[in-house]
């Protein structure tokens, strides 16, 4: 039987930044929020666009990324059920720094700018919250940039198959399953190396039994292995 919508509020509620405001501090911010929703690879927003909301996941997925004057894709990272993005314009009022893509059918929870900030000048141990979710991002950025610049091929495989499995891992009887569906192409992007690479190795490691595949989906199988590669450097 499928479970009844929830209010704005319940899924205010239910998110890390917000659950430990009273019921009427939710409701006030959440009479200020929308829902939309967006088609699988749909453009939810554009680098360069007007910063002026700030975005919750309720359900889908949604990659972060950047493209070269020549089309080349770098994936900055995957926002997954109950995480946010776009907080950084909306925290410096500034332009969009990053596109935004629905990577499934996604609904998001769209928090305006003015009634936010308003929000937070009230409620400032929310804000520390925010400042916390944006550290968290920028540290994922820093170990991307450090991995590109420092380490080889395989350890920046291994290295990125480990962050996905930080976000969305979850048990599987084979280990740990990255759940979520990504190409080798996408999966390259995010971790600076080709698709080719990405394959060469994720195949290898599949040969080795430290890697599974499942429904178009990885298992890292021998977390032990990986770590081990994930500690070379170049």
């Amino acid at each position: 039987m499928a479970s009844a919508p929830q209010t704005r509020e319940e899924i205010l509620t239910g998110h890390f930044l917000l659950k430990h405001l009273h019921p009427d501090e939710l409701a006030r911010l959440a009479a200020s929020a929308a829902q939309t929703r967006h088609r699988s690879g749909a453009t939810i927003f554009q680098k360069g666009d007007a910063g002026g909301s700030m975005m919750v996941v309720i359900r889908g997925r949604v990659k972060i990324c950047s493209y070269s004057a020549d089309g080349k894709e770098l994936v900055l990272n995957f926002i997954d059920r109950g995480g946010v993005f776009g907080e950084i314009a909306v925290l410096d009022g500034r332009l969009r720094s990053a596109d935004a893509v629905a990577l499934d059918d996604t609904e998001l929870l769209v928090l305006e700018r003015s009634r936010l900030i308003s929000f937070l000048k009230s409620y400032p141990e929310v804000a520390i919250r925010m400042i916390e979710v944006l550290c968290q991002h920028i540290r994922w950025t820093n170990e991307a940039l450090e991995d590109a610049l420092f380490r080889n091929a395989p350890s920046r495989v291994a290295r990125g198959l480990l962050r996905l499995a930080a976000t969305f891992g979850r048990k599987h009887s084979a280990g740990v399953l990255i759940d979520i569906r990504l190409s080798q192409q996408q999966i390259g992007n995010l971790i600076g190396v080709s698709r080719e690479s990405t394959n060469k190795h994720v195949v290898e490691w599949s040969r080795s039994g430290y890697l599974q595949l499942d429904n178009g989906c990885i298992v890292i199988a021998d977390q032990e292995a990986l770590h081990e590669l994930a500690d070379t450097v170049v």
